[in-house]
Parts: C-alpha cells; sequence; structure tokens
C-alpha cells in the first residue's frame, strides 16, 4: 500500500472544510485562532510602512523580542519556514553543508529551500530516539578542509524537536555544541519554532537557553497562538542582513503593525500558560497508553507533541486518522504508523477527554469489540 495523507490533512481535498465549532483539531498548534484580546489590539494598531521600517508596533515587538531572548536585535517575518531560510542564507554560500538532525523540519518539511534557494546540502545526522544531536554525532558529520569536499558551515538544531516528540534540547548541550562548533570556525542556528516550550518545560528562560547561538527563530503563531509571523533574532550586523534576505524573499511587508499587536500579547503573554497545554499532552499520552493495540511511551512525552505507533490496531496512520476524523477529531499521520496530536490553547481538557473516547471506539471498532 502506497503511503498518502489522511483526509483532514489535504488541503486539495474537496471534502476538506473548516473544522466545525464541535470538532477536536490536534493535528498541530497551528490551527490555535486568536483570543479576543489579540483581535481588540489587531483592530486598533497603530501602522507605518514596515519596509520603511516605519511601523510602530513592529518595531516595539522586534525590540521586546530581542531583550527577551538578550540579544541586540530582531526582525519580523511573515512565518518560520522564511525566518529559518533567512537564517540559513545569512551563515552560510552556496556549495556548503549544513549539518542538521535527520528528522528535523528544515530537512524534511521545508521543501528542500536549503538547497533550492541557499544552495547548500542538508548533512543530515540520526539523532537518538529523543532527536536531541550530540556533539560527537556533529563532529563526525563535519567536513574535512579538502578543496574538493563541500565545507561545513552551519549547525542547525531543533528545540523542541518536532518529529521526535516535543522533546527538549538541555541547556548545556546547546552551549557546549556551540562553543565547540565557534571554536572550528561554525556558526549555530537554532529553529526554535517551539522555544517558549522547551522553556516551560525546563523551567528555564529563553535567552539563558540560547545564549551561545548566533541566531533563534521562533513562532509567534503556534503555542503562543497569534494568527501570523514569526521572528529572527541575533546581532545587529546579522539582523542587517537578514533584513535585505526578508526582501529578496518576499517578506517585505508594509502596514503589518495589525498583526504584530497580537504578536506582541502572544510573546508577553502566552509563554505562562504553556504549562496546560503539556499537562494536556501528558494527560493524553496517558489515555492512549491504556488503549490496546497503540503504543506509546507517557514519560517520553515533555511539552505538547504527543507521538503513537498503530501498527498493532490493524489500520496505518491514514486510516486511523480519516476514522477519527469522521468522528470530529483531527490529527496527524506523520509515518506509515505514526500518528501525531499537539495540545493548544484552542482544546481544553474536555476535548482531550473526547479525542481519547473516539479514538478508543475506533481502535476497539476495528478489533471487532464494539458492535
Amino acid at each position: 500500500m502506497t503511503y498518502t495523507v489522511a483526509k483532514g490533512n489535504q488541503l486539495t481535498d474537496p471534502d476538506h472544510v473548516t473544522p466545525a465549532d464541535n470538532a477536536v483539531d490536534l493535528r498541530s498548534d497551528t490551527v490555535t485562532r486568536p483570543s479576543e484580546e489579540m483581535r481588540r489590539a489587531m483592530a486598533a494598531a497603530e501602522v507605518g510602512d514596515d519596509v520603511y521600517g516605519e511601523d510602530p508596533t513592529v518595531n516595539q515587538l522586534q525590540k521586546r523580542a530581542a531583550e527577551i531572548f538578550g540579544k541586540e536585535a530582531a526582525l519580523y517575518v511573515p512565518t518560520g519556514c522564511m525566518g529559518n531560510l533567512i537564517c540559513i542564507k545569512v551563515w552560510t554560500h552556496h556549495g556548503n553543508e549544513v549539518i542538521c538532525e535527520d528528522r528535523s523540519h528544515v530537512n524534511l518539511y521545508e521543501l528542500a529551500s536549503m538547497s533550492a534557494i541557499a544552495g547548500c546540502m542538508p548533512r543530515a545526522v540520526r539523532g537518538g530516539a529523543d532527536g536531541i544531536l550530540t556533539w560527537g554525532q556533529i563532529e563526525a558529520s563535519i567536513r574535512p578542509k579538502i578543496y574538493y569536499d563541500s565545507q561545513t558551515a552551519l549547525v542547525c538544531l531543533e528545540n523542541t524537536s518536532n518529529m521526535a516528540g516535543g522533546t527538549v534540547y538541555p541547556t548545556e548541550r546547546v552551549d557546549e555544541i556551540s562553543d565547540r562548533a565557534h571554536a572550528l570556525g561554525l556558526k549555530v542556528h537554532l529553529d526554535g519554532a517551539r522555544i517558549f516550550n522547551a522553556a516551560a518545560a525546563l523551567n528555564d528562560n529563553v535567552a539563558n537557553m540560547t545564549k551561545k547561538v548566533d541566531s533563534v527563530m521562533f513562532c509567534l503563531s503556534k503555542g503562543l497562538g497569534a494568527p501570523i509571523g514569526s521572528m529572527i533574532v541575533g546581532s545587529k550586523e546579522f539582523i542587517e542582513r537578514a533584513r535585505v534576505y526578508r526582501k529578496m524573499f518576499g517578506g517585505g511587508m508594509r502596514q503589518v503593525g495589525v498583526v504584530a499587536a497580537a504578536g506582541l500579547l502572544a510573546l508577553e503573554k502566552s509563554p505562562l500558560r504553556l504549562h496546560e497545554d503539556h499537562e494536556n499532552a501528558r494527560h493524553l499520552a496517558l489515555g492512549i497508553a491504556q488503549i490496546p493495540g497503540l503504543k506509546i511511551d507517557p514519560a517520553s512525552v515533555k511539552t505538547n507533541i504527543v507521538i503513537f505507533d498503530c501498527a498493532a490496531t490493524g489500520m496505518n496512520a491514514v486510516e486511523l486518522c480519516d476514522a477519527l476524523y469522521e468522528r470530529g477529531i483531527w490529527a496527524q499521520d506523520t509515518a506509515f504508523y505514526s500518528v501525531r496530536m499537539v495540545t493548544h490553547w484552542n482544546v481544553g481538557r474536555a476535548g482531550i477527554e473526547r479525542a481519547l473516547q473516539e479514538l478508543k471506539t475506533v481502535v476497539q471498532r476495528k478489533k471487532g469489540q464494539v458492535a
């Protein structure tokens, strides 16, 4: 059987509809909708032309992001994919290699943009089950200084590690990798799309966690709940170069303060409640572990991402997700027998309980245990 995509995840599916109010959408935390407070802030936002650097709301957001991360400057970008691509482009030249974890977002889910646009080759390294790279694994993948070898220029880390189940890099590991990479003349970029989830899990702050990396991208539009936008932070010189590539890649925006206003609220307020999403994820994982045919280690769930194996149910991931979809539960197939559910602020504990009940029903019916 050919691996396909579940019905609820196909953007071109004619049967695809916006989730009804009673649907439980756990495909991703990208589906979060802005709060009423965010909507009011957006409506009242002071705006200007951001390409000219004249949008006061964007300037405030950039200043605050730099302060929170302890960096010199920040830049507002439309998407996390563009943010990662800009950072890769700033730190590399055509023909360079970029070391990243095999399952990382920059390797799997950004349309090979580091090759197609930045002109670099990913040097994908398989980390452990937790998706966390060690310096030893990275060092073994660095190209020797020989003129006919493509040269390593950049190390990309991902925190949290999405496809490893939202796992978290220990801060001392990031510091070690950064120190050793810098000693060899390499730069380190952090895809911190969910860095605030990592901070909540570690009970740490993002400035300390990212103090030694050269650049960070983080999303305002995932667990933080803003409707649009990501940020990149780093030195003033880095951001000056990044601004050029943002424009080159089509990311120059005009009166964008209308959405940056929601980003400001997301940045200031949303990190304070991420522990609720983590508690719901652990509850979800514990419930899944009790359903015969589903395989998960609840102890592996560190943040808001829950990935489980469904091979023993007699269904592959697409079949299971499609069955759930028909019952108002939206999940994401990530491999042939792998299903992902992501908790966020638009799904409370009642939604988690409903998802567990429907999941149990679908699995039992497949096994013939329910009439």
